[in-house]
Parts: C-alpha cells; structure tokens; sequence
C-alpha cells in the first residue's frame, strides 16, 4: 500500500513515526540520488559520504517537513547544497581521476562485444562532453534528464529563476551537440 503512496505523503508519515515509509522512500531515490551525487564529484567514497550525508539531512529533518514543493524537489535541493558545502570547503572542483579512463574499460560487458562497445563509446563520449561542461551547466542538465525535474523545480533546488535554468539548459545542450557531432 506505501509503495503507491505519493513521496511527500510517505515523508509525512515518515515525520509521524512510520519508519517502513521512510524505508520506501529510500528505495524509491537511492539509485537515482546516488549517481546523481557521483556525478558531480565523480569520486566513489567522496559521493557515498555526501549521499549518506544528504540522508542524514532527511532524517534530521523528518518532524519539520513540509509538503511545500514536491518531496524530489526537497531532497535535491538538500543535496545541491551539501554539494555547495563540499565544494567551498574543497575550494576547487577536482579533476577526473587520472585511471577513469582504464576504471570504465574493466566494467564487465555481457553483450556482444560489438554492440556494446559502440554503445559504450557514445556513452563514454557523452560523459567526457558533460564533465567538460560548467558546473552549474551540468547540475541542470542532470537534474533535467535523469531526474525529469521540471525548470522549476530545477531553479527551486539551485536558486535561480526559471529562465537561468531555460539558459543554462540550451547552452550545455548547445555544448553537448558540439562536443558529440565532431
């Protein structure tokens, strides 16, 4: 039955003490927040610290949520200012580990070797063009695409307005379409 309750009626519940809530909510964003949050700091251990930290966060605050915007909303937004937290204490963005390359050739392929291999180069080329792309360029474009968040919802989390977000957007894609067709 909590499995077809909307996010924000499960965080409530959650607030209210029905721990199993709190439980679908976690398997309901785990896997997305997670590669969400290795994304942008593409390190393993950096991102589960900043995950489990983010959590933290969600459970601190159970008693105070407020189904203000909806619950992705809230939680990305959580995360996008541990991010910022992180950040300003690191100073500087890190760059891709110098192995990343050798790291995502050992990934086990079980297809056809040709096949995957075509499939795994655009992927690869793709998240070479999103690493290129500006900070604030690539948040939007993934909170966008992977998370399917509105560009409102997007400007909620980073604190810019709607057409900052419409901006950022058409430059990354502008970008990315540059990047993937030389």
């Amino acid at each position: 039955m909590q499995a077809e309750q909307p996010d924000e009626e499960l965080m409530l519940a959650y607030g209210a003490g029905n721990a199993s809530a709190f439980e679908v909510l976690y398997s309901r964003h785990r896997g997305p927040l997670f590669r969400f949050m290795m994304r942008q700091v593409r390190e393993h251990g950096t991102a589960e610290e900043l995950y489990q930290d983010v959590w933290q966060r969600v459970i601190t605050a159970r008693e105070r949520y407020r189904p203000e915007a909806k619950f992705t909303t809230w939680l990305y937004q959580i995360a996008h200012n541990r991010l910022t937290d992180h950040w300003r204490a690191q100073s500087h963005r890190p760059p891709a580990p110098e192995d990343a390359v050798e790291r995502a050739e050992r990934e086990p392929d079980p297809h056809t070797p040709e096949r995957q291999l075509s499939a795994f180069e655009e992927r690869r080329r793709l998240q070479l063009a999103l690493e290129e792309l500006p900070a604030e360029q690539r948040e939007a474009v993934m909170l966008r695409l992977e998370q399917e968040l509105s560009l409102e919802e997007i400007g909620e989390i980073t604190g810019v307005g709607r057409e900052t977000v419409k901006s950022r957007l058409r430059y990354a894609l502008d970008k990315l379409r540059q990047r993937l067709n030389t």
